[in-house]
């Protein structure tokens, strides 16, 4: 089973997401802010991270770069899951080290498709 670090601080979204995560087979590991997040992507070692780019403390991108500053062994992917929706937010998520970006409102089949090609394949 796939372990997913879901970074994310509203509620409802964290629940809604890794409920749906968890039907499609993934485990699914939950952080409230970046600061939560960059310590469970060392502690937790997940195989893929879902993050959000709008975050209480430090942003996103600012927890992004933390996690890549920081690996030695390997590249978790991670996702960008934003309500920011422009070109530049895209590109900013990719300069800070993302992998792949997921628009809010999130649509689960988009998600996957990116979650099973950066993960090469099922669950």
């Amino acid at each position: 089973m796939k372990k997913i670090l879901l970074v994310e601080d509203d509620e409802l979204n964290r629940d809604m997401l890794s409920r749906r995560l968890e039907r499609k087979g993934f485990e699914v590991v939950l952080a409230e802010d970046g600061l939560q997040g960059v310590g469970k992507a060392f502690s937790e070692t997940p195989d893929l991270i879902l993050m959000d780019m709008n975050l209480p403390g430090i942003d996103g991108w600012e927890a992004t770069r933390r996690i890549r500053d920081k690996e030695i062994d390997q590249r978790v992917p991670i996702i960008a899951v934003t309500a920011h929706a422009m070109s530049r937010d895209y590109e900013k998520a990719v300069n800070a080290g993302c992998d792949h970006y997921e628009a809010k409102p999130i649509q689960l089949a988009s998600l996957l498709e990116k979650i099973h090609q950066l993960l090469g394949g099922v669950p």
